[in-house]
């Protein structure tokens, strides 16, 4: 059974982060994304702070972000990344069933990734991500490099916005054009 602990923290920051980015974009009629909550049973409770320590995970996550861009549906996770190199451990065979049935059904799945070393922020289409997976799985590398990623999906914060994703998205759109 998946306990949570204070580790499940890492990455708060980018959520924020994307949180805020996915306000601006509601605020302006651009998107309206959600954060999806995992369900969690708290076994541990600090009482004077009022603080989970110790819980299970009730059920799988899928990812972390849901919702519509100008109609079309889209679903992403985001991860960070501490060093140029990324473990494909840190993403679930379910995670990506569940991307895949998404796209099937004519949504746009992606990872936002955050390369903390390099403070830079990657749009990863879900094409990219199946090779990677299938190299994995075919007995090749179970991690990507940064400089295995393609150009052009690196994002720039600015305008306001520190994750403007819409700009990548659009080139993925562009692509399967």
């Amino acid at each position: 059974m998946a306990t949570w602990n204070s580790r499940g923290l890492r990455g708060s920051t980018l959520e924020e982060l994307i949180n805020r980015t996915n306000d601006i974009y509601r605020e302006k009629g651009l998107a309206l994304i959600q954060k999806v909550p995992t369900p969690i049973t708290p076994i541990k409770i600090d009482k004077d702070n009022r603080h989970i320590t110790l819980a299970y995970f009730e059920q799988k996550s899928t990812v972390d972000y849901i919702g519509a861009i100008q109609g079309i549906p889209v679903c992403f996770d985001a991860k960070e990344c501490t060093t140029q190199t990324f473990p494909l451990q840190n993403i679930h065979a379910h995670q990506m069933q569940f991307m895949e049935e998404f796209e099937h059904q004519g949504g746009i799945a992606f990872l936002l990734l955050f390369y903390t070393s390099d403070n830079l922020f990657y749009y990863l289409t879900f094409r990219q991500l199946q090779k990677f997976w299938s190299r994995a799985e075919n007995g090749g590398r179970k991690s990507f490099r940064m400089e295995e990623l393609e150009q052009g999906f690196e994002i720039h914060p600015g305008n306001g916005v520190m994750v403007p994703y819409l700009e990548t998205l659009q080139k993925d759109l562009d692509q399967r054009d």
